[in-house]
């Protein structure tokens, strides 16, 4: 029986479980692994970001700027990052929930992330031009 997500440390589960997966990926993997050095604060942020996403009171915890990450990222890449990227991000992503997880919130945190990766891959187009 697969579990809901109903506190931190489900959702901190759930960004383990997936980076996990990310960082043993032949396409991703080696971008995450470059451009993040150490991961321990980078999973706790992750964390931070999910968990103010998925359970709206704690918002304030998260401190960053995905956007603007993901730019810079894709001008370090030569502006190289494709839909392909975060498609195959996504599909990662909805494989490690549906491993673990179940109900209303996992299934939040797949809209979360599609929409999610619409945005950045936006973003990052627009900032090439």
């Amino acid at each position: 029986m697969k579990n809901k997500i109903e506190t931190r440390i489900d959702i901190s589960h759930l960004v383990r479980s997936f980076y996990a997966k990310i960082r043993q990926d032949e396409m991703l993997g080696p971008i995450f692994n470059n451009a993040i050095q150490d991961w321990v604060p980078h999973l706790e942020k992750l964390t931070d970001f999910w968990e103010g996403n998925l359970f709206f009171f704690v918002k304030t915890k998260y401190h960053g700027d995905p956007k603007t990450a993901h730019q810079q990222l894709d001008e370090i890449l030569c502006n190289s990052l494709t839909m392909n990227h975060f498609g195959h991000w996504i599909n990662l992503w909805l494989e490690t929930i549906d491993e673990h997880f179940e109900g209303e919130t996992a299934e939040r945190a797949k809209m979360i992330a599609r929409k999610m990766a619409s945005f950045l891959f936006l973003k990052i187009v627009e900032n090439r031009q």
